[in-house]
């Protein structure tokens, strides 16, 4: 890969923007004894084949949900995590697009990308893993005001998390899980998040955990699944103690649960399910990773795109980046 050099962010105010020069955190690269199995790499490669073809002049995708920036970020990070050049190699020209759409629906007044905070925060989340990839100097400034959005967002709410606006004053887990990881990234990426806000995040979905280790959508009560992939993953990524009772509890709580699959967003329960166990027990996420690439190879069209309710463009990048664990390019992967 090649990455953004400090000569493309000549003319950024670095105060301003409040990033790092260092690309170190950027410069993540597979393990050399990594040997990726062949049919993922075919499946992937199908995968990616099929939203080059689907992707719009714009840099969106041609389908209802494939036009929400969230979903657009989804997609740049699906090409991202393959290990894609983005600026010379034979996607780059889709992954740039897709860079571009989302700033195009960023408000340049609030940072505010799309028109909800899903959205907001994948977006965010495909910007932070592209600055130091894409050389675009547009990047920097739009990742800023996208994760000060975040930040912003967090303060007027009166649990210290997120919901469905920047202005909602409650809050429930998937959202909060989605602003998080992108708040993770963007970290990841030289951008300046405040430990506090990381601890008052973590702290509010530890409060909607059951003594069992499944995390609630608003409360303790009514653990779900994806819920607890997501309020797991997000304490890994903190880099806080794995040894607690509580995470111990949820991991154990998700290595009962490797065969199941949610019936009404299945590749975002995949999507964080791999990340939450390969962060968690490698060896336990080995595992579901080889059931997962048999279930998704008996799904996966001649087009090469995956069925879902959420639109193609969706299912396809959400399956994509539940088998990107095993290239492990991005640095939201690293342990």
């Amino acid at each position: 890969m090649i990455h953004m050099t400090v000569h493309s962010l000549i003319g950024l105010p670095l105060a301003a923007v409040g990033l790092s020069l260092s690309a170190s955190a950027q410069d993540l690269e597979r393990r050399v004894d990594d040997t990726i199995p062949p049919q993922v790499e075919s499946m992937y490669q199908r995968g990616l084949q099929f939203l080059s073809k689907t992707q719009t002049p714009a840099g969106s995708w041609n389908e209802s949900s494939g036009s929400e920036p969230g979903v657009v970020g989804l997609c740049v990070i699906a090409f991202l995590a393959h290990g894609e050049d983005p600026n010379i190699g034979p996607n780059a020209g889709c992954i740039r697009k897709g860079i571009d759409f989302i700033i195009t629906q960023q408000n340049v007044n609030n940072g505010y990308i799309g028109n909800s905070m899903y959205n907001h925060g994948f977006a965010t989340l495909a910007l932070a893993e592209a600055y130091g990839m894409v050389d675009n100097p547009k990047i920097a400034p739009a990742l800023k005001k996208a994760v000060d959005l975040i930040l912003s967002s967090q303060k007027r709410s009166r649990l210290n998390a997120w919901r469905y606006t920047p202005d909602s004053r409650d809050a429930d887990t998937t959202v909060t899980g989605c602003q998080m990881v992108a708040l993770f990234a963007a970290r990841n990426a030289g951008m300046g998040v405040p430990d506090d806000a990381i601890a008052k995040g973590l702290a509010y979905l530890a409060r909607n955990r059951s003594p069992d280790g499944s995390y609630g959508y608003t409360s303790a009560g009514g653990g779900k699944e994806t819920l607890t992939a997501i309020g797991s993953l997000c304490i890994s990524l903190s880099k806080d103690s794995k040894d607690s009772k509580g995470y111990q509890a949820s991991l154990a709580y998700l290595k009962k649960r490797l065969d199941y699959r949610d019936r009404n967003y299945p590749y975002y329960w995949e999507y964080y399910m791999s990340q939450a166990l390969f962060h968690a027990d490698e060896a336990t996420w080995k595992d579901w990773n080889a059931r997962n690439i048999r279930y998704l190879a008996t799904i996966q069209s001649p087009a090469g795109s995956w069925p879902g309710n959420q639109g193609a463009t969706f299912s396809t990048a959400g399956a994509l980046l539940s088998l990107a664990l095993n290239y492990r390019f991005l640095p939201i992967y690293e342990k």
